[in-house]
């Protein structure tokens, strides 16, 4: 019989798992957004209504980690295809809810705590997402294509980004102000929901992962793949916690928090502000699939030890430029903000589903990386707008940036490489982290 785990999936199921991606952040990062708009339609436009939107975007963040433990257990025990069903089924019906709940001015108050809890459901679905994308690339990838293949999945999410960014940007700037909040909200959320609906039917023709295939001849698939993680992949975790925080913090900060950073700063209005996030996504896919070619030939340390340096010594300036009233300046802090975070998620895409073997990867990458997602991601924009606001200081977010990079940077200077010998047909089985790294 041959090995499953060294068939590689077809480019039709890579295809969907990679298009299913660009839908789930399309609907997760459409939010961010439309926070300014959001903010009037359901929190009443007061001067604390955009830190109580972002305050929202921070809460369902935090049901991400949850989402991924309770996907991730699917996954690793039944398959990564029947979680990637389940996460996108629930994430349509939550994007429907959302397009057709009553606004503030319709139901008062409660608008505003229904949109939340929304978000919460959607939060907890996007959770089981990307995990479980990552480790299905991972996993029908050969080896010496592990970096690029991986990086799909960061390239597909900023395509995801770059539609929800571009979309906001037609809407805001075809409609009048009045016809925005009255229901020209909601047309962005509707075609989110009709594209999670795609996906979900698409994901039915995927075939299991090689990898967990191999689970099931070997009878390997662990009973309870969290303890399994616990008590095999300690190490594992920490290092993909400290590679999500900063692959977080430099996307959520240096990128999807950027238009309300030159809102608030008046460096542009709102619709111009959504039109260069959409040249800042542009960058990103351009540049995650060349940092996935580089982690395959050069190894994910040296890539990732080299995107961390950059990330301590860039935003700052970045963001102090993006406050001037230069166009010029907003341009450029934008795009090397947009090129630092892109090459992090490319190569952490890859670089934390390689931290644990096939056996309770999901659950590995729930406790490594949603969790350090869920706190430099998601919290992140609401702590930058609130020192913002505090200090003056238009550096500040680029700081808070700065400070995660130097604190991961040891670790990422003293890991062990991931990536397999190029001289190698394929890694070991072997669970535990000796046998994911590389002498």
């Amino acid at each position: 019989m041959a090995d499953p785990a060294a068939v590689e999936v077809s480019r039709g199921s890579k295809a969907i798992a990679a298009f299913s991606t660009i839908v789930e952040w399309y609907d997760f990062t459409l939010y961010l957004y439309f926070a300014t708009v959001l903010s009037r339609v359901f929190f009443g436009g007061g001067h604390d209504s955009l830190l109580i939107t972002l305050a929202g975007f921070a809460i369902a963040y935090l049901m991400r980690p949850l989402g991924a433990l309770f996907f991730g257990h699917i996954g690793d025990r039944f398959g990564r295809r029947q979680t990637l069903l389940l996460s996108v089924a629930l994430m349509t019906a939550a994007m429907l809810a959302i397009a057709l709940l009553p606004t503030r001015a319709a139901i008062g108050p409660a608008a505003g705590w229904a949109l939340i809890l929304l978000r919460c459901v959607m939060g907890f679905a996007v959770g089981g997402e990307y995990t479980g994308v990552v480790a299905y690339l991972l996993e029908g990838a050969r080896d010496e294509r592990r970096g690029l293949v991986t990086s799909f999945a960061a390239a597909a999410s900023e395509v995801g980004a770059l539609l929800a960014v571009g979309i906001s940007a037609v809407t805001v700037s075809l409609l009048s102000g009045p016809d925005l909040d009255s229901w020209g909200w909601r047309i962005p959320f509707l075609f989110g929901a009709l594209l999670a609906g795609s996906v979900w039917i698409a994901r039915h023709a995927m075939a299991e992962s090689p990898d967990f295939e191999r689970q099931r001849v070997e009878g390997t698939v662990p009973d309870n793949p969290i303890r399994h993680t616990l008590t095999r992949h300690r190490g594992g975790i920490l290092r993909a916690f400290a590679i999500s925080s900063l692959g977080s913090i430099t996307y959520y900060v240096g990128i999807t928090y950027v238009p309300a950073f030159l809102t608030t700063a008046g460096a542009m209005a709102e619709a111009d502000s959504l039109w260069l996030s959409t040249l800042a996504a542009v960058m990103v896919i351009a540049v995650t699939p060349l940092v996935g070619l580089l982690s395959d030939r050069h190894g994910r340390k040296p890539v990732l030890a080299a995107l961390c340096l950059a990330s301590a010594i860039l935003p700052a300036t970045m963001f102090s430029l993006m406050a001037g009233a230069s166009q010029a300046g907003v341009l450029l802090g934008a795009v090397v903000l947009a090129m630092v975070a892109g090459g992090i998620s490319a190569v952490g895409a890859v670089a934390t589903a390689e931290q644990f073997g096939g056996e309770g990867r999901l659950s590995g990458l729930a406790l490594g990386a949603t969790f350090a997602t869920a706190l430099f991601g998601g919290l992140t924009p609401y702590v930058a707008q609130r020192l913002l606001e505090t200090t003056g200081w238009p550096s500040v977010p680029g700081v808070m940036i700065a400070v995660v990079a130097l604190a991961v940077l040891p670790l990422f200077l003293t890991m062990d490489e991931t990536a397999p010998r190029r001289d190698r047909n394929r890694p070991s089985s072997v669970q535990g982290d000796d046998a994911i790294r590389r002498p």
